[in-house]
C-alpha cells in the first residue's frame, strides 16, 4: 500500500473530478462532491493540507483505493 500523500484541498478535487465525481455546491470551507449513480457525497474541505485522516476517510467513501487515486494525482 502506497503512503498517503501532502496535498491540499483543490488537489483531492481535482483528482476525484477525474474519477467521475462533480462538484455540486459549497457552504464555506467545504465543497461537496456527487458521483451520478452513487448514494454518497464527498465533503473536502478546501484547506491548504488536508490532515490525513480527513484524506482517507474521503478515499475510502470515494470506493478507491490509495494506489487509484495516487494515480489520479
Amino acid at each position: 500500500m502506497a503512503q498517503l500523500p501532502v496535498i491540499s484541498g483543490a488537489q483531492a478535487v481535482r483528482a476525484f473530478g477525474k474519477s467521475g465525481w462533480t462538484k455540486d455546491r459549497q457552504r464555506g470551507s467545504h465543497l461537496v462532491m456527487l458521483k451520478p449513480g452513487c448514494n454518497v457525497s464527498l465533503s473536502v474541505p478546501q484547506h491548504r493540507e488536508l490532515a490525513p485522516g480527513t484524506l482517507r476517510a474521503l478515499i475510502r467513501a470515494a470506493g478507491m483505493t490509495v494506489d487509484e487515486f495516487i494515480a489520479l494525482l
